[in-house]
């Protein structure tokens, strides 16, 4: 096969013109085409007269080799790689079957993967499977009570299960991870167009049937999953995990727990703590959703092209280096999406963003946020980070009327320096309500400064960015872990043998293809570990 990148056409081109620009770029003929592969198409949107899709591709063609000798200067045409996933085991299966806490994608994935290498995990999860979930996560939308093992953050699939389903990543990979997280997300029911899109995305509605399926695929494979037990202590021996201890009473023997708890489980990492697992804090971020017409992101981006069939909702990821020397930026962008309430504790507010497969709603959200360092939460111990966040989300909390309303301010208004009393144009999707206010009395003082500088410097990068009548909700304090549970080389804690922290929640990822990629890094650990 040979890989040609860099092939450019009209974003709207027709469907013949992508093989015929193949042929023009090889110099054969339609007869020396035995076909070809889209390995990735992405939009350019810079000149907005000019809107192209950007395509990659594998040729199988007549004589390869002669064609690639013509092409040998060529660095946009060369035999394609292999994109396979291999791992090869340097040690058989114990016996001692893996106890693999969490269900996000990093848990998901660590068991997917033993249990494709024949090692029989025991997941567990502390919330529910995912169709009890999301009636708790629903009935609390509505306005009922919030159930603390039952939420957006707690239950099957993990947070990522109420998101926009963004499968894009940073992270460099030769191991071709991310090639089988996208494989395995396709054979649980994902459209194939995820192998090859730039900006691949799911769909929350469509991550609950994946999740769902690949449970089954682990289950059949000789895993067993199991919900509504938590972890709540680890028994130790000779300096390696005897057991671990569920729900505060039953027991599973074991030499080996994949700890993937999520960035969330507090409770979890207070009993880390308590053991002296070696815990550090680290930077994290905290703000707001920011919520536009996705009408106005559309023009911004695609201007004339806006709404185009071919180009789908735009999106935008922003940057802004403040004069204060702090910065502010863009997360976790939900085109056509909405605003959820993303609590997991009593008393505490905390919001995110979530779309289905269309991003068909009226708004677009995205978090707005400013990072915070150790220094900026000095106080006792590794867990001060978790105070911090803790603090702030009461206080949004009581600013919302202790009824889980959410404060929201309107940006002309917060750069203005006055309390919103109303809303204008754009309407909030966060349920079950919204209390209008000043986000002043929710927010430390450095991450109001930097905002206000921040949002006249956005507007700048995408136009109507600042527009007065968009909307500002409280809290976002929880795109990333406030702790990391350190590991050594060889992926386990240097306090204890056989404990593999892994994830987001331990602090070694942030979304969730890097999450499921560092499962699958955990999961080999374990495989090879001498």
């Amino acid at each position: 096969m040979i890989r040609i990148r860099d092939i450019i056409l009209p974003f709207d081109h027709q469907p013949d013109h992508l093989q015929k620009l193949i042929l023009q770029r090889l110099g054969i003929s339609r007869d020396q085409l035995n076909g070809f592969t889209v390995v990735s198409r992405a939009i350019d949107a810079r000149r907005k007269h000019r809107i192209t899709a950007v395509y990659a591709v594998d040729a199988d063609v007549v004589n390869e080799s002669e064609v690639l000798s013509r092409f040998a200067g060529d660095n946009h045409i060369k035999p394609s790689p292999n994109s396979r996933y291999i791992i090869s085991p340097s040690s058989k299966y114990s016996g001692v079957r893996p106890v693999v806490v969490g269900s996000g994608p990093s848990g998901m994935f660590a068991a997917l993967i033993l249990a494709q290498q024949g090692w029989r995990p025991v997941l567990i999860e502390r919330g529910k499977r995912v169709g009890a979930r999301i009636r708790d996560v629903r009935r609390f939308w509505r306005g009922g009570e919030l159930d603390p093992e039952s939420n957006v953050q707690f239950g099957e699939g993990g947070a990522g299960t109420f998101s926009d389903g963004k499968l894009t990543t940073q992270i460099k990979d030769r191991q071709n991870r991310s090639r089988k997280v996208l494989e395995e997300f396709v054979n649980a029911g994902a459209g194939p167009e995820i192998l090859y899109q730039a900006k691949p995305h799911i769909g929350t509605e469509n991550l609950v049937k994946i999740v769902r399926n690949i449970r089954k695929t682990i289950i059949s494979l000789g895993g067993d999953v199991m919900f509504e037990k938590k972890l709540t202590g680890i028994e130790v021996k000779d300096g390696r995990v005897s057991s671990a201890i569920i729900n505060g009473s039953e027991k599973i023997d074991t030499g080996i727990i994949v700890l993937a708890p999520g960035h969330s489980a507090r409770d979890t990492f207070e009993m880390l703590a308590a053991l002296g697992i070696p815990i550090e804090a680290k930077p994290f971020s905290i703000g707001v959703r920011i919520e536009h017409p996705q009408s106005l992101i559309d023009s911004s981006q695609y201007g004339v092209y806006a709404s185009s069939p071919g180009l789908g909702r735009a999106e935008y990821k922003l940057v802004a280096h403040c004069g204060n020397g702090r910065s502010a930026y863009s997360f976790c962008m939900c085109p056509g999406g909405e605003v959820i309430s993303s609590c997991s504790e009593p008393g505490c507010l905390v919001t995110n963003g979530m779309s289905y497969f269309l991003r068909n709603r009226h708004n677009a959200n995205s978090a707005l946020l400013v990072g915070v360092a150790p220094a900026d939460f000095a106080g006792s111990g590794p867990l001060a980070g978790v105070e911090f966040q803790r603090k702030w989300e009461r206080r949004a909390f009581e600013l919302g009327g202790s009824n889980y309303f959410a404060p929201v301010q309107l940006v002309g208004d917060f750069l203005g320096k006055r309390a919103s009393v109303s809303m204008g144009s754009v309407l909030p999707s966060y349920t079950p309500g919204v209390t209008p206010c000043s986000l002043d009395d929710c927010l430390p003082d450095f991450v109001t400064r930097t905002l206000r500088m921040a949002l006249p410097l956005m507007d700048q990068k995408l136009k109507g960015f600042a527009m007065p009548e968009a909307v500002m909700t409280a809290l976002e304090s929880r795109s990333s872990s406030p702790i990391r549970i350190v590991r050594n080389d060889l992926l386990q804690s240097p306090a204890l043998a056989g404990l593999y922290p892994a994830g987001e929640g331990a602090g070694y990822a942030g979304g969730i293809m890097s999450a499921a990629i560092d499962g699958i890094k955990i999961a080999e650990a374990v495989i090879n570990a001498v």
